[in-house]
């Protein structure tokens, strides 16, 4: 599994964020969670796209410390998640950024290094702006002092009071995604014709999106699919069980439509029990619905064989791994 590691000075808000995106905690109960003492590992498994772990790391994390095996976490990590909390000091962040970047390039040169400058809802928009320029100077600054200008640092801004952090966190995971370009060129198919707007492929338990069309992200679009998802899920929570509470609030029946007083639809459909496909349809073309529905009928076929495919490499991979253990000589030199 790719491994995605959140770092960052202490009280910078790492456990807040995963908390808020991955545990549905409202963003004000994280003002009560206590300080990470040590290392937090938790498995992401919500599809067969969705798929990681998060490493939490303790901000007082000393990394000339002898007992701590930098090599051997930076050898298995997809992305690191680098968090400076925009309302402190971010000076000694940068230098501890600095440091991170270097020691986890020099192990893996392919990690991809994602810079969240954090906490910005109590910064005005003038001023987000000129720290993201600030801080994105200094440590691309710092990087090319140390002769190391190829590596590249993504920067964004957050927050968990609004959905700024699930974006950031769809940008981080979808490159974590092989199937990426073949999930968008799906999408871009199905939105040329059928006449749809916008379309979002969507994880429902942590609403990241994990691909979208090639038309750009609208953040209020993105806000407004990820509303309706809570809508749904809160309502067939209510209704959607059977009597006896048995059942799924998400299943293959799963749909909604909503008429927008702008003349816009949003239009929800599930395309496997985890993902669930968020359209925006103009009224008009949406009077085409059956034209729609049978595109999205095959869209759903496409992304069941990019699955399959999947399953059949790790499936494959398995298998590989466990005959090359079988044919380790045992102690006596003999195959197993």
């Amino acid at each position: 599994k790719p491994r995605i590691l959140l770092m960052g000075l202490r009280r910078s808000g790492k456990s807040s964020i995963q908390k808020v995106v991955f545990h549905k905690m409202s963003p004000n109960e994280t003002l009560f969670l206590e300080s990470t003492n040590k290392i937090c590992r938790e498995d992401v498994s919500n599809s067969s796209f969705v798929n990681f772990q998060i490493w939490d790391f303790p901000g007082q994390i000393d990394f000339f410390d002898p007992t701590f095996d930098y090599e051997m976490i930076f050898r298995g990590t997809g992305a690191l998640i680098f968090v400076i909390d925009s309302q402190d000091d971010y000076m000694e962040a940068l230098a501890r950024l600095h440091l991170t970047v270097t020691r986890a390039y020099k192990v893996n040169p392919d990690i991809n290094f994602e810079i969240f400058i954090h906490k910005v809802d109590g910064l005005s928009d003038d001023h987000k702006i000129e720290t993201q320029r600030d801080i994105h100077q200094r440590a691309n600054d710092d990087l090319a002092d140390a002769g190391l200008e190829k590596i590249h640092l993504s920067f964004y801004l957050t927050s968990i009071y609004d959905h700024s952090i699930f974006e950031a966190f769809s940008k981080v995971v979808q490159k974590l995604i092989p199937q990426l370009p073949t999930l968008e060129n799906l999408l871009n198919i199905f939105i040329s014709n059928s006449g749809i707007e916008k379309a979002f492929l969507f994880d429902v338990v942590s609403k990241i999106y994990i691909a979208t069309d090639s038309t750009p992200v609208d953040m209020q679009t993105y806000e407004l699919c990820c509303d309706m998802i809570d809508v749904v899920i809160d309502i067939s929570c209510i209704y959607g069980l059977k009597d006896d509470g048995s059942g799924t609030p998400y299943d293959k029946e799963s749909m909604a439509i909503i008429k927008l007083n702008n003349t816009t639809v949003l239009y929800l459909k599930e395309v496997t029990k985890f993902l669930a496909l968020v359209c925006f349809v103009r009224e008009e073309s949406f009077e085409r619905k059956g034209l729609i529905d049978y595109n999205f009928h095959c869209f759903r076929k496409a992304i069941q064989e990019v699955f399959e495919v999947r399953m059949k490499v790790v499936r494959s991979r398995k298998h590989q791994s466990h005959m090359q253990k079988n044919k380790r000589p045992t102690p006596n030199g003999t195959p197993r």
